[in-house]
């Protein structure tokens, strides 16, 4: 059975612009650490990550945000934190990261201890240009085997509205990875049931093909309004992703070239005419990026000198952060296939 994780697993959003914000993010944390099953040790650490993250903000930017949720890995179960800013930048992040450093005139602790407490942690920041921290801990020690993907996504409805009407999700297992993202007609509650519809479908199945998924996604979406959906599957054998997709899903392989996935014309679950599946190269180091179009399509990695080899997390967050339209519910999912996937 492939494991699955999914936007179905809430995400928290916190904007921090005062001392008062560090302290609900905190509990948020906290709040989750104990429905995950996480022993007290773990959850101080866990605490002491989203203090040092949020108080970062306020001294170095001034405001930001910071994302909490379940860890975006079928290989166990953690909590990801993911700190980002439109702030000044670090203009030597090396020394940063050192304890004793500050350019705020603090102790110059903070950004040590992030990388010290957390199990994962990546950081990408060019002058200028804001700063984004990817922290995980996880609930048990050691950290689990990887399943031969790495994921990051983020995923946010437009404003007004409590729920988003994209989804994502992504199996994994010996063979190969499935993933999916959906974009609801619409938005509010109506479209997130035709996202969650075809997250489900992904759910009952597995390991399926990418032709097979949106088909699937079609039949499960009848009763919905209807959603434009991308899917790929990663075959660790042959080192191909094979991808179909129906609707303005954007989608695009990032390997030895840059490849774009392109879908046809449609709405999965009501006027799907054509599902065409089509494979490219997909090598260990290889990313899949997959936006709904709540993010504005001229986004460009080039543009971010070593962001294509950051964690997806934050590859994920600096795309929203930078490229969100504000007019509509907005996703991004990003997945690397790992060395050793076999």
């Amino acid at each position: 059975m492939e494991a699955l994780i999914s936007s179905q697993s809430q995400q928290f959003v916190f904007a921090v612009s005062h001392s008062s914000d560090v302290a609900a993010v905190r509990r948020a944390g906290q709040k989750l650490a104990d429905s995950l099953g996480f022993k007290e040790t773990r959850a101080g650490q866990l605490a002491l990550i989203i203090t040092e993250a949020a108080t970062n903000i306020l001294k170095h930017a001034g405001e930001g945000e910071i994302h909490v949720g379940p860890a975006q890995s079928p290989s166990g179960i953690g909590v990801d934190v993911l700190a980002l800013d439109k702030g000044p930048g670090i203009a030597d992040l090396a020394s940063s990261l050192l304890d004793g450093v500050s350019t705020a005139g603090t102790a110059g602790t903070g950004l040590g201890a992030l990388r010290r407490l957390s199990d994962e942690f990546d950081v990408y920041s060019t002058p200028g240009d804001g700063a984004a921290f990817f922290m995980r801990l996880w609930r048990d020690v050691p950290a689990p085997d990887p399943c031969g993907v790495e994921v990051g996504a983020l995923w946010t409805p437009i404003r007004g509205e409590e729920v988003c009407g994209d989804g994502w999700a992504v199996a994994c297992g010996n063979d190969g990875a499935t993933l999916l993202a959906a974009d609801g007609l619409g938005h509010g509650p109506d479209a997130a049931r035709a996202s969650s519809a075809a997250i489900m479908a992904l759910g009952q199945r597995g390991a399926i093909g990418a032709r097979d998924l949106v088909h699937a996604a079609h039949e499960a979406l009848r009763s919905t309004r209807g959603a434009a959906l991308a899917a790929a599957r990663i075959d660790f054998e042959t080192d191909e992703l094979r991808f179909a997709g129906v609707g303005n899903i954007g989608a695009i392989a990032i390997g030895e070239v840059r490849r774009a996935l392109v879908s046809h014309n449609g709405i999965v679950g009501h006027n799907m005419r054509k599902v065409q599946e089509f494979a490219v190269p997909f090598e260990a180091g290889a990313l899949c990026i997959l936006c709904s179009d709540g993010i504005e399509t001229r986004w460009d990695l080039d543009k971010y000198p070593g962001l294509q080899g950051r964690s997806p997390a934050l590859i994920a967050a600096v795309l929203m952060r930078d490229y969100i339209r504000g007019r509509d519910d907005a996703m991004v999912l990003v997945v690397r296939r790992l060395a050793g996937s076999r």
